[in-house]
């Protein structure tokens, strides 16, 4: 209730990614021996809300969010950045998978910019993600794994412009319609990080979730959310105007916009004077 709570108010645009992360970790909380760990991919463009929502999810199941020991946040340019240290960092990260779960079982590991890793090292974390019991006397079944990544997000904007081209909701966009396109695309995507996984392989992510790209009037809810964060009043003008100063695609339409709401909070600070 407090996930669902929690999403429906800081989270807009959203209804997919919303309706598949609550189902899906309703089902594995609710289970008392889940057959392997929860895992999730978020996949689409920056400022959609990603981050956001792996953030209010951790926050969930550890009060302390990503300031608790138990919650792990990983961002691939920062703790994987050479190419030539790959077998160093899949050892390094199952080490440090271990040693946590064993320390927590319900531990939360977030990768972040995995369409920035290097091909190979996420495949380290394959046995841990696997239906094992256990795996040298630690059983990995109760935490929760959850990739972050751009790539899969020009199928994304296609498919949710293709719905807007011929007249639908995108409220009416189902899972079914891009799950299928993203795991493939992501499988065959040399910049996805998750290139010719084995982890695709094996089928051990549980769900694909698309994050649809946002329109003016999700970044207005946007600015609203931001605006009484800060304590001030709902200005409809500097709401309006906060929206109106984002850049929006395709070209022509300008339905879009091409940053989310991720420079939002740097957009209002403009604004600061009313």
């Amino acid at each position: 209730a407090a996930l669902k709570a929690q999403l429906d108010s800081r989270l807009f645009g959203q209804h997919l990614a919303k309706d598949v992360v609550l189902k899906a970790v309703l089902g594995f909380s609710n289970n008392p021996s889940p057959k392997k760990p929860l895992m999730m991919s978020l996949h689409g463009w920056a400022g959609t809300g990603k981050n956001f929502l792996s953030q209010i999810l951790a926050e969930q199941v550890h009060p302390a969010g990503l300031r608790s020991k138990f919650v792990h946040l990983f961002l691939a340019t920062l703790h994987f950045p050479h190419h030539d240290q790959v077998k160093l960092y899949k050892e390094q990260l199952q080490n440090w998978i271990r040693g946590n779960v064993s320390a927590c079982p319900s531990s939360v590991f977030i990768f972040d910019e995995m369409d920035k890793m290097h091909p190979g090292v996420i495949d380290a974390i394959k046995p841990f993600l696997d239906y094992y019991e256990e795996v040298d006397g630690v059983s990995y079944r109760k935490a929760i794994f959850i990739f972050l990544s751009n790539a899969g997000g020009d199928l994304i904007n296609k498919a949710a412009f293709d719905f807007w081209s011929s007249g639908k909701h995108r409220e009416d966009i189902q899972l079914k319609d891009l799950e299928p396109l993203l795991s493939v695309g992501v499988f065959n995507n040399k910049n996805s990080g998750l290139w010719h996984s084995s982890i695709i392989d094996r089928n051990l992510v549980d769900y694909f979730v698309p994050f649809l790209p946002l329109e003016h009037r999700h970044v207005k809810m946007c600015v609203r959310a931001e605006m009484a964060a800060r304590g001030y009043a709902v200005d409809e003008k500097i709401v309006q105007a906060v929206a109106d100063e984002m850049t929006y695609f395709p070209k022509e339409q300008k339905i879009f916009s091409d940053k989310g709401c991720k420079t939002v909070q740097a957009k209002l600070d403009i604004h600061e004077d009313f």
